[in-house]
């Protein structure tokens, strides 16, 4: 069995591999295969490990032959951002001054990754800075959104959303502090897992500064994937601990049975702005699956939402962006500062005073959804707003407007520290339209559960020809 490997998810990859029916040599060279013959002309991957990965894949070979202890993802080829620490490989970040910034060790989730048995086959696109919803830079330009060319693919997160749509890996790791891991599964119609804070450990073995506060509580690494069972076999090799991260929880990967029926929060409709009734038409769609299925299916409103987003717009331009913005205006590409001077001018950077009102208000407003979600244990809303934005869309004030609007809705469980489970329901045209399921903390498993019954209604994610 030696063709189309490309096209299994890493689930039935992994099995085929431990039974010894396929290699990993095999998987990697049909991988490899399938880059060379869709990557130019989607730019997801910007920079190419053959030699590494078929050297690593004839070890794993060997170590199947001797009988070793193998690990979840043995002989997997998946793929790795470019704001990632993977030892030996540039952390440019899109940056043309960073392209020979070389990392000396691993970051916690390539080195989980790595332990686990996964091959690396290339690293995937980001915008500049990884500060936009559109993946593109000076250093290795666009990445094409296959579905639709003229819009965005997503960020920041975005060649890796477009190298698991197309088949170029079945995992592909990337991060999210305002959706950049769900923006790009939504507009690529596959999987995106944003986990719990705490739930993955994070850090930079290259970091000399320090990160801003609203970093740390915002941004969560994740897995994108073509089907849920991946996104929670990628979770389990992910959330290993690392002692280094203080931030890290050591919570089991299934919390206790909910109560049943389950009852699931609808919020077809994001207050604060308007909302696509192509998107509001996939929650109700999301729902009416779930309630099929026995889950308790209503449109109530979470607590506070707008004071959500206000809060990660405050944590964000007073903290994030107050330290970004500098070294963006120093080493970003002409598109990407244009893009945050819009930002800042729509939501400009508050007093230090209203910086730690919003940390303060923050934990408060993360007390009434625990106490929601005592109530609703799920809560589902799109996962942008409205349609995936036109190329360039936030290279104009009205653009970034019309972005950051759109955007409402994913900044929610970002400002929140929660888990946020992208999948497609639905489509309008060439694209997919979609949701997200937000669990209370550390309970993304609430949340797989959920995905997999949608997913089993709306039918598993093809490879994008």
């Amino acid at each position: 069995m030696t063709t189309e490997l490309w096209r299994l998810d890493a689930s039935d990859l992994a099995r085929l591999i431990r039974l010894g029916r396929v290699s990993s040599r095999e998987a990697t060279l049909d991988c490899l295969a399938r880059i060379d013959a869709v990557n130019p002309g989607v730019n997801a991957i910007v920079r190419r490990l053959d030699e590494e990965a078929l050297e690593a894949a004839d070890r794993a070979d060997a170590a199947r032959r001797r009988g070793e202890a193998l690990g979840l993802l043995h002989g997997v080829p998946v793929t790795t951002k470019i704001n990632t620490d993977q030892q030996g490989q540039p952390t440019d970040n899109g940056v043309v001054a960073f392209a020979d910034l070389i990392a000396p060790e691993d970051a916690p989730s390539v080195a989980s990754l790595r332990d686990a048995g996964a091959i690396f086959v290339g690293r995937t696109n980001a915008p500049a800075f990884s500060m936009r919803i559109f993946s593109d830079n000076a250093l290795h330009g666009r990445t094409i959104n296959p579905l639709d060319p003229s819009r965005s693919p997503g960020g920041s997160s975005g060649g890796a959303g477009v190298a698991v749509a197309t088949g170029m890996g079945p995992i592909s790791l990337g991060n999210d502090i305002g959706g950049s891991v769900r923006i790009p599964a939504y507009c690529n119609g596959v999987v995106g897992l944003r986990v719990s804070l705490g739930r993955i450990p994070f850090f930079s073995p290259m970091a000399r500064e320090p990160r801003p506060m609203g970093a740390h509580l915002m941004s969560a690494m994740g897995p994108l994937t073509r089907t849920v069972r991946d996104a929670r076999l990628a979770l389990e090799v992910l959330a290993r601990g690392d002692p280094r991260d203080t931030r890290w929880v050591d919570a089991p990967l299934r919390g206790p049975p909910p109560g049943r029926p389950l009852r699931v929060a609808l919020v077809p409709e994001v207050p604060g702005g308007e909302t696509h009734p192509a998107q509001a038409a996939a929650v109700r769609r999301a729902g009416a699956h779930l309630e099929a299925a026995g889950y308790g299916v209503e449109e109530v409103l979470p607590p506070d939402i707008e004071q959500v987003i206000a809060v990660w717009h405050a944590i964000g331009s007073g903290d994030v962006f107050r330290m970004l913005a500098p070294h963006m205006e120093r080493f970003g590409d002409a598109d990407a500062i244009l893009s945050m001077r819009h930002w800042l001018e729509l939501a400009p950077i508050p007093d230090p005073l209203q910086v730690l009102n919003a940390f303060a208000l923050r934990d408060l407003l993360l007390f009434r959804w625990q106490e929601f979600f005592m109530r609703h244990p799920l809560v589902i809303l799109p996962t942008l707003a409205d349609l995936p934005p036109p190329v360039g869309e936030d290279l104009s004030l009205d653009g970034q407007r019309r972005v950051l609007a759109s955007l409402r809705p994913a900044l929610v469980s970002a400002a929140l520290g929660l888990a946020g489970l992208a999948v497609p329901v639905g489509s309008i045209g060439a694209v997919r339209t979609g949701v997200q399921i937000i669990p209370p903390r550390l309970r993304e498993d609430l949340a797989l559960d959920a995905g997999e019954v949608i997913e089993a209604a709306e039918g598993i994610v093809a490879p994008t020809p």
